[in-house]
């Protein structure tokens, strides 16, 4: 239940819609019970043939509460719903704030659909944690309290039995109920990340599965899983109709004691003829006003598996660590120096270290190259310097400042940055320009694709989803451009040009190179050429150096960078 503390938290965040939805109800369930309870005290009193001004006095307090019901209703209803909403907007907005530090170290934890799952689905679940879980016990309480304290005045023992078929329903069955259905709430949020997943995997997996012939494999275990989680619907729906049979049951039953012990309460003398029939609907207007308290089991455990699933996300004890550390600025004026002193780094759930023990030192206007065989760690090492993932030991330095101690927004911001897979919007070429800055004109964003091979583009062709209609070289040039309008004084650049012919990738490096010429630069690159340029060449094997120097240093050395580069030029 702890999960729910948070939830809790954020609901009386609006305070006075929550009062005033209270307020309504407790005016609306008394009004609606004092309706029916003057209803049947006229239907015996009328077949006294009372005088007429009592009837007329009946009959209009009749009127009267129907229409403060009536009110009492819309306004609860009113001010329930938007107090909801505006705590799901909230709620919304606080947990994409604990998960937004988190990416994407977020992805090796969660499958995508898994994520999404929790993301779209588990946070649209706690809408009704207010209406159905919250607000129904607390409404009850109060009516059912007035409603026994004024049946008190006519018969001790109606009121008590209206008190054990209280704590009957309001605490006993629910809680009896919640224990039982935990297990099949549990499976069926399984069951619906796991559709989700495989659904995801479908879409975008498509193409592949179709030329692989593995679309009706695939299909299957589509099948499979939206009929598992079918059959767990199900499962929940009879939990829900148990749960609602037996409270319309028991209430009836309540109500035909009440009957039964008011009718001996009469034969005996201990209690007037003509409040009887008032006692009787009084029980059953009561308990027709805990009809929410029903379903309560089933939304109390859909609320608690959503907090939960949720908190799991964002739960993370070092996330939540550094999230509350107070983070620096880094205000770069020029081009910075940059060490890694002793850098290691381990993804989580993984039982060897990606990187092991990394120092180096990259000097102000430098250009350094990570190079070496793919899975030695290069592209992981450029994520840690970005700061999108946390070393776990060791340090690295800007400006003899800890990266632990500044914060992602503002490295981000003195970075340049072309990583393997860029991602690209639907929308406009310009559209996907102006990330590198809103204020950029058309004349500088033409020639930056101008500089990069891209003039047969204009700023206002297409781009679909992805990228789809834009072919890997393309993709690369255009993820260089937006490096080259953002005008960073620290380059990253991963396999920047791996999609392009030598002749291109001549002609975009010498760009680049007069672009960054007085800023620090790091390439990763899994082809050997265009080195010669650069101050210093890593080596990298396996999560760790193996060799640094210069270009010809290295060559001269004839190791591991000497073997790389003869294999390439035999090959290429």
């Amino acid at each position: 239940m702890r999960d729910l503390m948070m939830v809790v938290k954020v609901t009386f965040v609006e305070k006075r819609d929550i009062v005033l939805s209270i307020i309504f109800g407790f005016i609306g369930g008394i009004s609606a019970i004092g309706l029916f309870a003057l209803s049947g005290y006229l239907i015996a009193k009328s077949a006294l043939t009372p005088p007429i001004y009592t009837l007329m006095i009946l009959v209009s307090s009749v009127k009267l509460l129907g229409i403060i019901s009536a009110i009492s209703r819309y306004g609860e209803r009113y001010f329930s719903h938007r107090g909801t909403f505006t705590m799901l907007s909230h709620l919304r907005v606080k947990f994409y704030d604990r998960l937004e530090p988190l990416a994407p170290s977020i992805f090796h934890k969660f499958r995508s659909g898994d994520l999404l799952a929790r993301i779209v689905g588990d946070v649209e679940a706690l809408q009704n944690f207010f209406l159905r879980v919250l607000y129904p016990p607390i409404v009850s309480l109060l009516v059912f309290l007035c409603t026994i304290f004024f049946t008190m005045f006519y018969s001790f023992e109606i009121a008590l039995i209206l008190f054990s078929g209280f704590v009957l329903i309001i605490f006993i069955i629910p809680a009896i109920l919640s224990l039982r259905q935990r297990k099949v709430e549990s499976k069926l949020r399984e069951s619906r990340g796991a559709l989700s997943t495989e659904l995801s995997e479908f879409l975008f997996g498509f193409r592949d599965l179709k030329i692989y012939q593995k679309l009706d494999e695939k299909e299957q275990k589509l099948r499979q899983s939206a009929s598992t989680y079918l059959k767990e619907q199900k499962q929940v729906s009879k939990y829900n109709l148990f749960s609602e049979i037996s409270h319309t049951f028991l209430a009836l039953f309540i109500s035909f004691t009440v009957l039964g012990v008011g009718a001996y309460l009469v034969s005996v003398g201990e209690l007037d003829g003509i409040f009887l029939a008032m006692l009787v609907l009084i029980s059953l207007t009561a308990f027709e006003n805990t009809a929410a308290m029903s379903v309560f089991p089933s939304y109390l455990e859909d609320s608690r598996q959503a907090a939960e699933r949720l908190e799991n996300v964002v739960g993370m004890e070092r996330e939540q660590a550094n999230l509350q550390e107070e983070k620096e600025e880094l205000v770069l004026t020029a081009s910075p120096n940059i060490r890694l002193a002793g850098v290691s780094f381990r993804f989580p759930d993984e039982v060897r270290d990606t990187l092991f023990n990394i120092s180096l030192t990259l000097p102000p206007q430098s250009k350094t190259a990570i190079v070496g065989p793919s899975g030695s760690g290069k592209s992981t090492l450029m994520q840690l310097l970005l700061k999108i993932y946390t070393v776990d030991q060791g340090d690295i330095l800007i400006n003899n400042q800890s990266i632990n101690q500044l914060s992602e927004e503002s490295i981000w911001k003195n970075t340049n940055v072309v990583l393997q897979k860029n991602h690209f919007f639907y929308g406009t070429i310009r559209d996907n320009l102006l990330i590198a800055g809103n204020d950029l004109t058309d004349e500088e964003m033409s020639s930056a694709l101008e500089k990069v091979n891209l003039s047969h583009f204009t700023l206002n062709d297409q781009v679909l989803e992805k990228g789809e209609n834009l072919s890997g070289g393309e993709q690369q040039r255009l993820a260089i451009a937006r490096a080259l309008l953002k005008k960073a004084p620290v380059w990253y650049l991963d396999e920047p040009t791996s999609s392009l012919d030598s002749i291109t990738e001549k002609q975009i490096y010498n760009y680049l190179f007069e672009e960054a010429k007085n800023d620090t630069v790091v390439i990763i690159s899994h082809r050997l050429t265009e080195l010669e340029r650069m101050d210093q060449i890593i080596v990298m094997d396996s999560g760790e150096i193996v060799e640094q120097g210069t270009f010809d240093e290295l060559m001269k050395k004839k190791g591991y960078f000497y073997k790389m580069k003869k294999i390439e030029q035999s090959v290429f």
